[in-house]
């Protein structure tokens, strides 16, 4: 293969790199929402989006409903987005969709009593794991320590093992 042909395959496979980095980039921003739901007040659809990019889809469970595709994550979004156009502020209308729909519907519910627990977990696992790591570090170093001293060799195993040796050497 020439230097040219080279040169031009490399800079092929640089060109579809970006390009891949590009639609990377792209994708994120890529959400559910049909050009119907769209508001033409660019101000509340901007509020929509943060609104409905924090609740969950009760189908999916693992998006938020401007993520997902689901007929109930449509309907929530045109729930949220008509409640602005009424007039509500973004916390009535978060406040309406959980009243509704319960905590569940929030990706990232509150702390407060009832989730004190689903917010702690994570640490009572963690300290779980070391304590168990560390009892373990501890028993096996104490087994190692109380391990017994070998016996001696005795007179022919002691005779045996030099004659190996110089055989050996």
């Amino acid at each position: 293969m020439t230097g040219a042909a080279q040169r031009a395959l490399r800079s092929l496979g640089q060109l579809l790199l970006l390009l891949a980095l590009g639609f990377t980039c792209i994708a994120p921003a890529a959400h559910a929402v049909e050009p119907d739901e769209i508001l033409k007040d660019q101000g509340l659809e901007f509020r929509a989006r943060n609104i409905s990019g924090d609740l969950r889809c009760l189908v999916c469970q693992n998006q938020s409903i401007d993520d997902s595709n689901a007929s109930l994550a449509r309907d929530l979004r045109l729930l949220v987005r008509e409640r602005l156009t009424k007039g509500d502020s973004d916390s009535a209308v978060r406040a309406f969709i959980v009243e509704r729909y319960g905590e569940f519907v929030l990706l990232r519910p509150p702390l407060s009593v009832r989730t004190i627990l689903l917010w702690l977990t994570p640490l009572l696992l963690l300290a779980l794991i070391t304590v168990t790591v560390l009892r373990r570090l501890k028993s096996s170093a104490s087994v190692a320590a109380r391990a017994p001293e070998p016996a001696p060799l005795t007179r022919d195993e002691q005779a045996r093992l030099d004659q190996i040796l110089k055989r050996d050497s």
